[in-house]
């Protein structure tokens, strides 16, 4: 529909303007490990609702889910923020990586896995920008 109008960019994701294309875009590998993650600390905190903890996880959880859904909607609206969103994204997912990878449930080691893949294409994200001031 959007595409009669001559729109090439007006997918609407939680308010945002995103690229239509997404395979097209430099940052699908991120946008994938952002989404990955974001699924993987869901179900993580899901698991962890009412179990002890003798870490940050389950907040750990909460806050990447957080960071990762705001690198994602940068990267797919193609935003010139975007280096910033992943450069935090990327530090909590680190966080979070750690304090899941400390316990012994399967649902923390998929979680910890998933946020070590996205920090380290958040980083790629950020090295892109490298060269800009």
């Amino acid at each position: 529909m959007h595409r009669a109008l001559g729109l090439n960019r007006v997918e609407l994701i939680l308010g945002v303007t995103v690229n239509v294309n997404a395979m097209e875009s430099p940052y699908l590998d991120c946008i994938e490990a952002c989404r990955k993650c974001i699924a993987d600390c869901q179900y993580c905190l899901l698991q962890m609702s009412g179990r002890e903890s003798k870490n940050d996880c389950p907040l750990c959880c909460i806050l990447c889910i957080e960071s990762c859904s705001a690198a994602l909607q940068f990267l797919m609206a193609d935003s010139q923020y975007a280096k910033e969103y992943c450069s935090v994204c990327a530090k909590v997912c680190q966080w979070c990586a750690e304090q899941c990878a400390q316990h012994d449930h399967k649902h923390c080691e998929d979680c910890a896995n998933s946020c070590v893949k996205c920090m380290e294409e958040c980083q790629k994200v950020v090295m892109m920008f490298s060269d800009e001031i």
